[in-house]
Formats: C-alpha cells, structure tokens, sequence
C-alpha cells in the first residue's frame, strides 16, 4: 500500500495505533475485492481521492502478500516448465488478446446502450453488435481460454472470456448504464472504470441499509397516497412512479455531510417538489396541508402555488449538521438552475471556500426540459468558469420519458438520451431504473464520489415514469394509450424491493406493513417526518436579513463621505505595479483621472463609478460585478480591470485599496444573458450587505434573460418573500446605432412596478451614479434597482461633476433647472429622463431662450411625487408642460409614467395639462438609419419646444 494512501487513513483517531495491522489487511482486501469488506469501510475507503495519475484500483495497488505469493509461484513454474521456443507462442492467441481488449473497451463506451433502465420494459433498443463476442472474431470455442484483462478491474490479471464477458455484461448491461468515456481526464475515467468493475455495479449492502432504503420508498410512496386520498383531484405533480429520488436525495445529504459539506442549495420545477419538502427537507405536514386548504401566508402580498414553494431547515449526517436550502422556482422549468448556483456560490465567498468543499449544490431537471431549454446548456457552460463555477453541481434528471404530452423521441429531442447535452462539458453520466433502489443508491454514492474529488457536474438520470400524467387532473391515457396500459399493471418502486427484501429474509412482511402504519400515523398527527431534522439550528449556517426587513420606503439617505479620505482612495486607484506597461489610451485615462482627483479636471462617469466601489469597499461592503465585456466597460469608460502590454498581467487596482478590505470581485462574463442574471440574482439573494451588479453589454441585450426580470427580480419578493438588492446597469440612449443597440426598453421595467417592488433609476451625472449606487448598499432597503445608464453621455462634456459633489452631495429623484432663469419669465416646463435631457440643454442655450424650464426626473418608479411638486412649485407662470422623451411613443415612459406626471401637473396652481414631444410609435426600438435618425431628433426637440 502507498504510504500518502495510508497516512490518510491514520489521520483519523479511530484508525490509530494498535488497528493499524487491521485496517491495512482490511484495505488490502478492499483493493481486491470490494464487496469483501463490511459497507461502512468500502464507503470510506471509496472516499479517498484518487492518487496523481494513477487511480487505486486492484491492477494498480497489490497487497504485498499477494506480489510476493505470485513470484513464488513464477519461480516453481519456471523450474516446471520445459524450455520452448520464443517462435512457438500463439501469435492468434495475441490476437485474439487484442480483440478482448477491444471488447473490453465497447462495454465501456456503449454498454449502457444494452443495459436495463426503463422500468416499465417499453424501450426497443437492439444491443450493439460490438458488444458481442463474435464481432471479435471471437467464438464460444474462446470462452474458457485465459485473457489478460488488461485495466479491467475485476481483481486478476487473467480470467477467462466466460469470466471477462460476464463481468462486463453484469458490470454495464443491467440496471445501471453508465457513460464516462467521453472524458478526455484518463485519471477520471480509470476511476470510474474501478468503482463500477469492482463491484460489478452492485456493491453487498447491509440489511441496515436496505431496511433505510424500504423506509424512505415507503415515505416516497405513503405521502402520494396520503395526498391522493385527502385531496383528490388536486393539482399537485406528484413523485408516483419516481420515488426513488427520495432515497437518492437522502443520500447525497448523508453522503456529503460525512466529506464535510455545510450547506446544500436545492433547484428543481414542481415534479415530486412537495415529496421533497415533506421527506427531504423536513417540512411539517400540517404546513402543507394548510396550504392545499387555501390558507394564505401571511405578509405576502401575492404568494404562490404551493409546488413553487421554497424551503430551509437543518439535517444531522454522519459528518457533521448541514443546512438545506430548497430555492423557489417559477413554472419557467430550468430557470432555477443559475439562480442555484449564484446562491452557492455567494455562500462559498462567505465561507471562503474556494473549491466548493462546504456548500453543494444539487439541480434536479425534468427530462424534456433539460434537452429542450437553453438555459440548461448556458448553465453548464458556466461551470468551470472563473466567475461562476461552485466546484461541481450533483444533476438529477426525473426521467419521466415524457414531456408533457411529447412521448416520443425524435419529437423531444435529437439526441439518444435526454442528458446528452452535458456530454459538452464531459459530465459523466449515469442513467440507472428507478425500480431498482440500490442500483440508484450506487449511482449516488458514485455522484458524490466524484464531485468531491474531482470538482466537477456529474448527471444521474433517474429513468422512471409518472403514473397519474402531467398532473392529477389529467387523464395521460388519451395520449400515452401504450404507456398507461403498462402503469396500469405496474406494481410500485416500493412493492417490488419490499418483496424483494422479503424474499432474502431481511425484513418480514409484518416489519414492512408496520413501516407503513408509522409513516401514515405521522402524517395524521402532523408530525415531522424527517427523522435527522434538527430543531435547533446552528446560528453560523445562516445570513441575518433582520437588518433589513421592515423598512418603510423611502428614496433619501445619507450616502456622503470624507473628502480627504476620497482623495486618498483615489489615489490608491492610480497605482499599478512596477514594471506595469499600460496601453497609450488607458494611459490616458489614468493621466485624466489624476487630474480629477486634484481638481484640475471634473469628474466623469467612470471615475464616479469606480470612486463609488472604494468608498463602499472602504465602509466593509464586497462589490461581485459581471457581465459581456465590464472590465473596460464596453465603451471603454471603467478600466476597472487593467492589462499590461508588457506581459498581459492583470491588475484590479480596486482589489488593493488596504490590508484586509472586503473582496471586489470582476469577472467578464461569457456570453449569456438569462443564466448570468439568474446567477447574479441567486447571489444577491444570499448576500445582502453586498453591492452586486450585472451589466448588460448594450441594454437591448438584457431581452434574453426578461425571465429573470418577470420572474425573480420584479416578483421574487411579493410571491415568496425573498428580498434582493441586485443592481442591473442597462446602457440605453438613441444615438443613431439601429433597433438592436439603442434601448434598453425602459417601458418593461416600468410596466412590472408596483408595490415599491424595485427601482428604475436614469441617472444624467457621475456624481447622480456614485450616489445612487452606494444608496443602494448603504440603505437597509433591499430592492432590485435597474438603472439605464449612458453611452455617449460617458464623455459628454456637459455630463460631469465635483469631487465635492461626490462627497457632499445626495442621489436625487429630480433635478431642477441648472441654468439662473428668472422663474416667472418660464411659461413652458419640460420634463425628461437620461441623455435628451443635454439634447435639449444646448438648444435652449443656443436659442437663448430664457421662457424654457427642463427638469430631469432621474428616478422613475418609485416615482418622486412630491420632489416633482416641489420642483413645479415656483413656475407660477407655467402655461406649457411637456413631457419630451427619445423613445417611441409606445415605449419609453410616457404610457407607464404619464399618469403619474399628469397627477403633479393637476395639482399645481395653474391645473396645467400635460403634452407629448418624441418619436412616434414605432414597432421596432429605433430606426436603423443615420439620417432618419437625425431627422426624428431633431423634430421631437422642436416639438419640445413650439407644442
């Protein structure tokens, strides 16, 4: 045995001193056989990582025994044998050899084509020619002649064909189809190879084990049962047919509890959800039924249906107490995927867990879902990603072999198997029957096995059924005539290993109908079901939100900060290291920023931003910001990450502002909209005394992921209670550059407000962004803030501020007339937001024109009433009031927004009426030529200024 292997071993007090001749021999005898030693040691010498570039396994790590029995052995037959030629060994043995190592090779790459895993016997699949010994040109005159077997890990060197052929048929073609030879890792793939020979995919389980197996199918089952009765007819897209996924679900908890997992974040749609929450989570029954009664939950203002529901609570395993998190989930199926591993991942940050040791995350998937919808395929992609990765995702897919009404195939999808999209990230892939209990429970212990030492997504697909259609109220007969004839007669995933346990005399038939009474009794009495639930959890594995729940809405707060210690943070973000050759245009930049920082120039936006990350790095909040391209920023405006032309080193000058300063993390995303937001989003959600941002590439771009807007961000709160301080930068204005890169569609923001459930802010001046975005922090008010930010306004010469102004100043809602007009000479007021607002500043200054008031409204939902007033209020000569905006007509803010306008408009002294200036309405967000560009602008600011 190698010593590194055996010194892990030791390291444990129980493996100390006088046992250490035992657990040797016991490990020994492990490495040949492991179905030779008690479960309890298989399972955790299965724990020990694999040695660097080679993998324990029989062929590779021999007792010393056994090497020293087999020289002793060759010596005798040395002396034995007679000598023989070279030239008189078989060269069609050797061939045949070679042709055994192929054989061996087919098993492990398409066994899984013959294996077992539909349980209700429906698949028609040919096994593959090259699984046959014949496509060898092997023949059953071969089958008791001795093979080498090479790496196969069947602990001998040699066997017979008989024995080879068997082994890999018994080890690939039964109820567990494994696919992992895809994997370019050899290291990865030799350790798959050794778990699955070794045991030949069917490891001996302990009646303990398989008494705990029958206990939670019974759960599974028992809670279906219990619902149908109580509730008939009642929508609840229950697990009948895919009770397995609760002994799988338990295992994985118990599993990686024992390698030291802390936290488990949970994402999965409604199929078998509330199973899970009552078996897997620990929910009080009394709680579901409630609300299968129609209760409602008090605070929330909409709520939601009870299998969208989220869940957390505390569990004991053998390693140590975790937390399990169950996210809410939209009826947008795979949406909840991203957002589980922003959740993750912003829990490894806390922790500092950089390899994702202490928090696992598990994404359960409906079959057709998870070949069909693309933000499954955006958030594998992520998984290995500097910016997004959590050290690997458990992936369970409910194989039901339907989706919706879809049974066959080539409608579903293009691939053999639901899961084969995985394959682009060399996800190993385990298909196993879900009527086969200890085959899923194996395909677990193999899943966790591996995301902990490997670090990477694995995938179970759990090929089962549903045996009630897509919900309780449908009838799947008329679509599935062939399928729901043979659920008819199916006998459930419980009654079949019941019998089968009762067949090897592990349980009796009275011990079984007892585990069931148990279960129903607990259930009446509205008890807890989960026996490992602890009912005092630990205070470190949860974030306190009670800073900020309950506070009243409100647009001011004190976001001011010392002057000479803005000075000094400046300064620090114009260091670099020694030897660092910054690009000429950069170094421009850097020049020009110097100068702000002594006065010698204004502040730009850039600046301001920037500025505004010190500051709230430098008051103990972490800054994560993502997105296409947000390093430079894409109109190269940020510079926030920094490159050297010498070497292409990168520097962060805002991750070394002082000694122990929160984390600034800045990553550029890859291309993705929907699964990066939803990351952002999940991460926001565990993070609250964090800034976190995302920005889209041109605001247009935040079109593909409106899902996340819908579903989490505008809603999150109101239906689930889930606060969120995500803040979204959209760059938006019309300068001329097409449909595709103007607006940011300000309008579907403004549509999704209401009940102070987010903020839309367009901020026109860098001291309005470095309040806005540390008012976001600083507040207790956790809101979703969604900000149209420029693009040609980043260097407008009229778009900057003070240093003063940023650290003296306040964000505000509106902002009045900049210019000294006499207000009773102003007869038209013009309001606006974001970059027409400096459109219209020039002219009125080039016309001289002393009668035209403009005031900008920065903040547009919650809208600032009352600032509004405020600002109106000494125009007691007002006769025109117009609201002027870039967009269209039928976007922007004047259908969302007009009536709260036309509410101030009334309420001033003169019940003024107010008018429109802009685009017409237009089906597309801008026009997509130069010219008819300038034409449309400058007729809407000669509209602003004559209706």
């Amino acid at each position: 045995m190698q010593e590194t292997t055996m010194q892990r071993l030791w390291d444990s007090a129980y493996l100390s001193g006088g046992n250490a001749d035992y657990v040797e021999a016991l490990y020994e005898r492990y490495l040949h056989d492991p179905n030779s030693v008690p479960e309890e040691w298989r399972s955790h010498f299965q724990k020990l990582p694999a040695q660097t570039g080679e993998v324990q396994a029989p062929a590779n790590d021999v007792a010393h025994s056994t090497i020293r029995e087999q020289f002793v052995l060759l010596a005798k037959n040395q002396r034995r044998a007679k000598p023989v030629s070279a030239t008189s060994v078989s060269s069609e043995h050797e061939k045949k050899q070679v042709e055994v190592l192929r054989l061996i090779q087919a098993f492990r790459i398409r066994g899984h084509q013959a294996a077992q895993l539909d349980p209700l016997g429906l698949w028609q699949r040919l096994a593959p020619d090259d699984l046959a010994i014949e496509h060898y040109a092997l023949t059953r005159a071969d089958l008791d002649t001795r093979f080498r077997t090479g790496g196969l890990y069947i602990g001998e060197k040699e066997a017979s064909l008989r024995d080879i052929h068997q082994a890999l048929k018994e080890t690939y073609c039964r109820t567990l189809g494994a696919e992992f030879m895809h994997i370019v890792d050899s290291t990865q793939r030799h350790w798959f190879a050794q778990r699955l020979e070794s045991v030949r995919s069917a490891p001996k389980l302990s009646a303990t084990t398989q008494a705990h197996l029958l206990e939670r199918l019974t759960a599974a089952e028992g809670l279906e049962k219990y619902l149908g009765t109580k509730y008939p007819g009642t929508k609840r897209f229950g697990l009948e047919g895919g009770e397995s996924l609760i002994p799988l679900l338990d295992e994985i908890i118990q599993r990686s509890g024992g390698y030291g997992v802390r936290e488990i974040v949970i994402g999965m749609a409604h199929r078998g959800r509330l199973n899970v929450l009552v078996n897997i989570l620990g929910k009080n029954p009394r709680e579901l039924f409630d609300e299968f009664e129609g209760k409602q939950t008090e605070g929330l203002t909409s709520g939601d249906v009870k299998y969208h529901q989220g869940f957390s609570s505390n569990v004991m395993t053998s390693g140590s107490e975790v937390h399990l998190a169950l996210a809410f989930n939209p009826s947008h199926l795979e949406i909840v995927s991203p957002v589980v591993e922003g959740s993750v991942r912003a829990r490894q940050d806390r922790r500092n867990d950089a390899v994702g040791d202490k928090v696992l995350p598990i994404a359960i998937h409906g079959d057709a879902a998870f070949a069909g919808q693309g933000v499954v395929m955006e958030t594998l992609q992520m998984s290995q990603t500097r910016g997004y990765k959590t050290g690997g995702t458990i992936h369970i897919v409910i194989n039901n072999q339907v989706g919706f009404t879809t049974s066959r195939a080539d409608d579903a999808r293009s691939t053999e198997y639901a899961t084969d999209v995985a394959k682009m990230i060399q996800a190993p892939i385990l298909h196993v029957n879900g009527d086969d209990p200890e085959a899923v429970l194996f395909a677990t212990q193999i899943a966790v096995d591996y995301r902990m030492q490997f670090k990477r997504d694995i995938v179970i697909d759990l090929v089962c059924y549903r045996r009630r259609g897509h919900n309780e109220a449908d009838e799947p007969s008329g679509t599935q005539p062939l399928m729901y004839q043979q659920i008819a007669k199916q006998r459930s995933t419980r009654e079949l290993y019941a019998d089968l346990l009762v067949k090897r005399g592990t349980l009796t038939e009275d011990e079984i109908t007892a585990k069931i009474e148990d279960y129903r009794c607990a259930l009446d009495n509205g008890q807890h079901v989960v026996k490992s639930l602890v009912k005092q959890p630990s205070e470190e594995l949860f974030v306190d939100w009670k800073p900020y729940l309950g506070h009243a809405w409100t647009a001011r707060h004190d976001t001011r900060f010392n002057l000479k210690t803005l000075q000094e943070l400046a300064g620090k973000l114009l260091q670099v290291p020694e030897g660092f050759v910054l690009q000429r245009q950069v170094a421009k930049v850097m020049e020009d920023r110097a100068k702000m920082t002594a006065g010698a120039l204004p502040i730009n936006w850039g600046y301001a931003e920037n500025l505004a990350y010190a500051t709230l790095l430098h008051e103990g909040h972490p800054v994560r910001m993502t997105g296409q391209d947000i390093g430079r920023g894409t109109f190269s405006h940020r510079h926030a990450q920094l490159h050297s032309q010498k070497d292409g080193q990168i520097y962060l000058p805002l991750q070394h502002l002082f000694d122990g300063q929160p984390a600034f993390s800045l990553y550029d995303s890859f291309l993705s909209e929907e699964a990066v937001l939803g990351f952002e989003y999940g991460y926001a959600t565990t993070t609250p005394g964090a800034l976190v941002l995302w920005e889209a590439q041109f605001g247009d771009f935040a079109n593909g992921a409106q899902v996340v807007f819908d579903q989490f961000i505008s809603s999150g709160e109101h239906k689930w209670g889930r606060l969120c301080g995500l803040t979204v930068l959209l760059p938006h204005g019309f300068e001329g550059q097409g449909p595709e890169h103007s607006s940011a569609r300000l309008e579907r923001y403004l549509q999704l407000c209401a009940e102070h459930n987010m903020q839309v802010c367009m901020p026109t001046t860098p001291a309005q962004v470095y309040h806005m975005l540390r008012r976001q922090v600083i507040r207790p008010l956790r809101k979703p803030l969604i900000a149209l930010t420029p693009k040609s306004l980043l260097r407008h010469p009229l778009a900057v501020s003070t240093l003063e102004e940023l650290a003296e100043g306040a964000f505000q809602t509106v902002i009045g007339e900049i210019d000294p007009l006499p207000a009773k000479k102003v007869e038209r007021l013009i309001l606006c937001s974001g970059k027409v607002y400096y459109d219209l500043l020039s002219k009125r200054r080039a016309e001289n024109r002393e009668d035209i008031a403009i005031v900008r409204i920065e903040q547009l939902y919650p809208f600032p009433a009352d600032d509004l007033a405020e600002v109106l209020a000494p125009y007691t000569q007002l006769k025109h009031l117009i609201w002027c905006q870039e967009e269209p007509m039928n976007q922007g803010a004047w259908y969302c927004s007009q009536h709260h306008m036309r509410r101030a408009a009334s309420a001033h002294k003169n019940k003024l009426n107010l008018e429109y200036a802009g685009r017409e309405g237009s089906a597309a967000p801008a026009c997509g030529y130069a010219s008819m560009h300038a034409q449309q602008q400058e007729k809407l600011l000669q509209d602003a200024f004559t209706l």
